[in-house]
């Protein structure tokens, strides 16, 4: 029997991409024979996107759940939304923008299944992308392989057996980072190649700045090595101060300092106070969503949600014991 598949896309800004997306990803898997369900959750768009997503729910049913989130939660937060709806054995994700191609959705059903992981990355071989998107995906991705020690590559288009998604939804405190969560509960995760498309329509919603604050979300929250970092920092500056200061002390009684020197004054505490400025910094940003965890800051607000009564895997469970017609028709909103 062939597993029943979930396919969650967060979409954001997708009110000229989103349909296309939809009927391709719908097309492939029917063409191979899956029964699956498509969950799209609309990421606070300011457009008209909601006005698609609510179009194609009323155009299928019992393929597609449709969720609005009351305002933008982020990629991470949207998807999380997502998972806890997905209801299939394997669960894909992938973007709204028509960069990850849908025909590569049964390459990465295959490497799931091939290779016993809990989780395949859908790895671009060439990413068609501006020079700066680039820098800060592979910022993004460092930061990922020096936290987590792997050689794997993170990636949006991704496949993960239900087991390792329910260990993650355990997960409620905004800062979310998905791939971060799924190494801390697998380490069984692999990669293929895959293609990427070029962006057809609009840009990213992703800028330097949020790609910057995604870092730091996966180096706050799941790693102590900034604050390590700044120890360790914190004992050079500190043996290399007594050093200088032996120094002179020993060039002070020989007699070869005269006059006391200005610059090294100002060059000594200007290196001194922005290392402290910076060590509290990294503090205060541990402390900070320390703060709004506490708080309970959310992870996401749904504001209207659509789904069908009758699941795709329930229609074809029907047909195969040949048991009478259902109605469809049953929507249920938040």
């Amino acid at each position: 029997m062939k597993p029943y598949v979930s396919v969650v896309i967060p979409v954001y800004c997708g009110v000229n991409t989103i349909q296309e997306v939809v009927e391709q990803v719908a097309r492939i898997l029917a063409e191979t024979g899956i029964v699956f369900e498509i969950i799209l959750v609309d990421d606070g768009s300011p457009d008209e996107t909601w006005s698609v997503v609510h179009r194609l729910y009323r155009q299928r049913p019992n393929e597609i759940t449709a969720i609005q989130l009351m305002r933008n939660f982020g990629q991470h937060n949207a998807t999380m939304c997502g998972l806890r709806h997905a209801k299939g054995d394997y669960i894909i994700t992938m973007d709204d923008d028509g960069q990850h191609p849908p025909e590569e959705i049964p390459k990465l059903l295959k490497a799931i299944e091939q290779t016993g992981a809990d989780v395949v990355y859908g790895v671009a071989c060439e990413r068609k992308q501006a020079p700066w998107r680039n820098l800060g995906s592979w910022i993004v991705v460092s930061f990922y392989k020096l936290v987590f020690r792997t050689h794997v590559t993170p990636s949006a288009f991704r496949i993960m057996r239900r087991r390792v998604v329910e260990a993650i939804l355990s997960y409620d405190l905004n800062y979310t980072y998905i791939d971060g969560l799924l190494a801390w509960n697998t380490d069984r995760i692999t990669q293929i190649d895959v293609e990427h498309r070029p962006r057809k329509v609009g840009r990213s919603g992703y800028n330097f700045a949020k790609l910057f604050t995604l870092a730091m979300n996966l180096f706050t929250n799941f790693s102590l090595l900034p604050l390590q970092i700044v120890s360790a920092i914190g004992v050079v500056v500190a043996f290399a101060g007594f050093a200088l200061g032996l120094y002179y002390f020993v060039q002070k009684i020989v007699g070869n300092i005269a006059v006391p020197g200005y610059a090294s004054l100002i060059v000594a505490v200007l290196i001194l106070g922005g290392f402290q400025l910076l060590a509290l910094g990294i503090i205060g940003e541990y402390l900070g969503r320390i703060h709004l965890n506490i708080n309970k800051q959310p992870q996401y607000t749904i504001r209207e949600s659509l789904w069908s009564s009758i699941t795709a895997v329930d229609m074809a469970s029907e047909a195969n014991n040949s048991s009478s017609s259902v109605d469809t028709d049953n929507t249920q909103i938040q």
